[in-house]
């Protein structure tokens, strides 16, 4: 089956190529990139029932020669965190393109340019989770910038060209970083072993021998790389900009998939490949974690750009995550991928429907909205369960993820996790007093009815001609809205992929699990 990973890779890239030349026919090309993505879909869900969680490590693995004289290999296979990942992908992707079928571009801007883009961008981050070739790894860690760097700056608001560039640079400077790590891995392999190799498996093997100062050498430049793209706070500026200007549908693969190449490097790369250096410098990245909750968390509370909010509750979503890699347990480990996995889908959908709220006022600022539940009811409940995901409600998806982070991560780091609670507390106040001023109280603001006035401005809601959703809309949420109330009752299929290569993560690391011990 290892042609189903393949096929994942190139049939993006194909689609790409496809609706790239339909660009004088907008509704055409619409409809060929979607029908690649629900094809993608389904060849996603083939891979999901041919992963066998018991069995090997990395499974639908194949590999050929890139450059032999360096010892590149093509090679590609997943274990349970990138299969989950490349899932996610496969299921945003088309809710991406439905999200985006009625996106306003700017002028002399081409749908068939921007869903070819859209594709490409999913060839990338499919071949980032799916690469076993620390080098390959390396070269669609890369690429991926540039589809996102056109969508941005091409596509994107008013300030698109300086969001897309800092975008650009940040990543591309992370990059360059992490490169003279993977060069440092290539040399280290030469030394340990005769000959220089960017296996991932093999290289497992040998630098955990590596003395600790090359460790942490090694370790930061993949580190730094890694945390530009998460995003760790102090590294996190680029996210608020690029967030803000980009359209809609690629601001949900931007918080929703790409951000999550940061938390699985540390899992791939950081942990398995250095673990001396993971336990020296945890309590480095724990403190980064929590202040990156309880900074994001404030800040979104005092945001008053509705798509800048949903990046700092971003920033403050992967706080936990980066807490739940660190904590080194097994059970903070698997709350994290499925953390995630539900960020995806609770963030990208409070994206939609943020955009939703914008097509029809025509602003992305809080303050000139108000009322609209009265207006929008159904758009009001589904941005209230996007926020209720958002704030982990139990019963929802992201409690499961959140609360396996909490009580995982307090074993080992009890002080760490009394601080992550906070944000808890915080996440109730930012997400319940956004959707408070621009649902509730009284019908106002000229971004709802254009009327003259100003912000603000009172108006009289049998004038108003706001629609709620349409059969479209709906059809795009309704899935989102399905995987939050089944993932969070019966997150088991999810987890039982995760744990074990959770697991065999924690076992390369070498740090005692109390979870594990209580449960001998």
């Amino acid at each position: 089956m290892s042609w189903v990973l393949i096929a994942l890779l190139l049939l993006p890239l194909v689609g790409s190529l496809v609706v790239a030349f339909l660009r004088g026919n907008d509704r055409l090309a619409k409809l060929v990139a979607l029908a690649f993505s629900l094809v993608e879909l389904a060849l996603a869900v083939l891979a999901w029932t041919a992963f066998d969680p018991g069995g090997d490590r990395l499974q639908l693995t194949s590999s050929a020669e890139w450059i032999p004289a360096f010892g590149v290999h093509l090679s590609f296979g997943v274990d349970g965190i990138a299969l989950v990942m490349i899932a996610l992908i496969a299921f945003l992707v088309p809710v991406v393109i439905g999200g985006s079928w009625a996106e306003k571009l700017p002028e002399g801007r081409s749908a068939g340019g921007f869903f070819a883009l859209l594709l490409a961008m999913q060839t990338g981050m499919v071949g980032v989770f799916a690469a076993t070739d620390v080098f390959v790894f390396y070269v669609f860690f890369e690429a991926v910038l540039v589809p996102m760097y056109f969508l941005i700056g091409r596509f994107g608001g008013p300030n698109r060209q300086y969001a897309a560039m800092k975008f650009f640079l940040y990543s591309l400077l992370g990059g360059l970083i992490m490169l003279a790590s993977v060069i440092g891995l290539y040399v280290v392999s030469r030394d340990q072993i005769g000959e220089g190799t960017f296996d991932w498996a093999t290289l497992v093997t040998v630098t955990r021998d590596a003395p600790l100062s090359t460790q942490i050498w090694l370790f930061l430049g993949f580190f730094i790389a890694f945390a530009i793209k998460a995003p760790l706070v102090p590294l996190h500026t680029w996210l608020p900009d690029a967030g803000a200007e980009a359209p809609v549908g690629a601001g949900v693969l931007l918080v929703g998939i790409l951000d999550k190449i940061g938390t699985f490097g540390f899992l791939r790369y950081c942990l398995p490949l250095f673990p001396a250096a993971s336990r020296e410098l945890a309590p480095l990245v724990l403190v980064l974690a929590v202040v990156g909750i309880v900074y994001g968390s404030l800040l979104a509370v005092g945001q008053s750009d509705m798509k800048r909010f949903v990046a700092y509750t971003s920033i403050a979503h992967f706080g936990f995550i980066a807490l739940g890699i660190f904590a080194f347990s097994s059970q903070a480990g698997a709350g994290a991928v499925l953390y995630m996995v539900n960020h995806g889908i609770s963030t990208g959908m409070l994206f939609l429907v943020v955009g939703m709220v914008m097509a029809r006022g025509g602003s992305r600022l809080i303050e000139d909205y108000g009322g609209m539940a009265k207006l929008t009811p159904v758009l009001g409940g589904l941005f209230f369960v996007a926020g209720l995901s958002s704030l982990a409600l139990p019963g929802t998806n992201s409690f499961v993820s959140e609360f396996l982070v909490l009580i995982g991560s307090y074993p080992n780091e009890p002080v760490f996790t009394v601080i992550a609670a906070l944000g808890m507390v915080l996440a109730a106040l930012y997400v319940l007093w956004l959707y408070q001023r621009v649902f509730q109280g009284p019908v106002r603001g000229t971004a709802l009815v254009g009327l003259a006035g100003g912000p603000g401005a009172a108006v009289d809601p049998e004038r108003t001609s706001v629609p709620d959703l349409n059969k479209r809309e709906l059809a795009v949420l309704a899935p989102l809205v399905a995987l939050i109330l089944v993932l969070g009752f019966y997150p088991k299929p999810v987890l039982d992929v995760i744990t074990p290569s959770v697991g065999a993560t924690l076992s390369e690391v070498g740090v005692a699990d109390p979870v594990a011990q209580e449960g001998k």
